[in-house]
């Protein structure tokens, strides 16, 4: 049996009677008071995420640059120093190796955040592929923990620590400062649809840093939140999840990501493929669902019309915002009409739902 690896902030866990689960090889909270409550307390106030187990890898050399648009389908030419990008990483037939975030110091170092269970095929892809220019690549995921910190309360609590105007941190920017004496790279970032920040710093002081947001932030109460909420609140905002609305067989067209596919810029890995899936007609495409039978659309049940196999759900939920039932699949582009009625085969029974738009929730509405 494979031991699970655990996070700079596992004791922490235990003290707030988490229920922990294997989540990609970590042993990690899936819910503290309950998935539905930590849901409302992000999108109310603030709630506080240990993702310590995302990995980091640092870019660096003469040539950062040139390999980072080669590897990535975004445009990170556009980038000035202190800027985030997030993008698709993709193979040579169009299907994903990852989504990404990527940080500019300058045009000689970056630093990229990738999903966790990938991190290591992320790593070695990136190896392989820099073998070609003069760039260093250099996994570090170990020298960092990572907190975030998300809702309409998350600037106002965090600010009481900060040695930095977190106003000046603008969406997708960065900036370094010190939370409680602690030496932070801090982000404007975040997977939840609401404000916050992300927060990387030195695993030594995560406990410190973890307790004290939550000192501070218990007067207007700020939770510790779980995978399952943090789950939950991505899914409606639309957000994916790798292994879920991408992977090695979804492009990032197909999953409704073509805003980060810059098909006019130098070549890249995937460019081909996903040119000829433009032109032709991108062949899938991700939709909104809303159940109108009773039951819960899960990830990988089939959907169908008029009997005939048409897509998979990636994601399903009730959703806390909503008060319903909604889901996310992938299904036939010609098959796909605003409105229009679908088959889920929940557990070999037939349950319809309408196809409705896929931002279910944005900040502000």
């Amino acid at each position: 049996m494979v031991e699970l690896k655990r996070t700079p902030l596992y004791e922490e866990h235990l003290v707030a009677k988490a229920k922990l689960i294997d989540f990609g090889g970590w042993e990690m909270p899936v819910q503290y008071a309950g998935v539905i409550e930590e849901h409302q307390t992000v999108r109310t106030k603030a709630g506080l995420f240990d993702v310590s187990h995302m990995g980091e890898i640092n870019v660096y050399g003469k040539e950062a640059l040139e390999f980072l648009q080669m590897l990535i389908t975004n445009d990170i030419s556009k980038l000035v120093d202190g800027e985030i990008l997030y993008s698709p990483m993709c193979y040579p037939d169009g299907g994903t190796v990852d989504d990404l975030l990527v940080y500019r110091y300058d045009t000689k170092h970056y630093f990229i955040v990738v999903n966790a269970s990938n991190t290591d095929k992320d790593y070695s892809w990136m190896l392989e592929l820099a073998k070609n220019f003069d760039v260093s690549v250099d996994n570090v995921t170990d020298q960092y923990a990572q907190l975030a910190i998300q809702g309409p309360l998350a600037e106002v609590i965090l600010q009481r620590i900060s040695n930095v105007n977190l106003s000046k941190i603008k969406y997708y920017t960065f900036a370094h400062g010190e939370l409680d004496g602690v030496q932070c790279l801090i982000s404007r970032t975040g997977y939840t649809g609401e404000d916050g920040f992300e927060i990387y710093l030195s695993p030594e002081y995560a406990r410190q840093l973890w307790r004290k947001i939550i000192e501070i932030g218990t007067p207007d109460g700020v939770e510790p939140i779980g995978l399952g909420a943090r789950d939950t609140l991505r899914f409606e905002a639309c957000l994916p999840l790798y292994g879920n609305e991408l992977g090695a067989e979804i492009s990032p067209l197909e999953a409704g990501l073509g805003y980060f596919v810059k098909l006019e810029k130098v070549a890249f890995i995937g460019r081909e493929a996903l040119q000829i899936q433009k032109e032709q007609g991108i062949p899938r495409m991700l939709v909104g669902l809303e159940m109108i039978g009773r039951g819960i659309a899960r990830t990988h049940y089939p959907l169908q019309k008029n009997g005939e196999d048409i897509g998979f759900v990636t994601s399903g939920s009730f959703s806390p915002t909503l008060s319903k039932n909604i889901a996310l699949g992938l299904i036939r582009t010609d098959r796909v009409v605003q409105g229009g009625i679908i088959d889920v085969l929940i557990r070999g029974k037939i349950v319809q739902a309408k196809l409705i738009p896929t931002l279910f929730y944005k900040r502000g509405n």
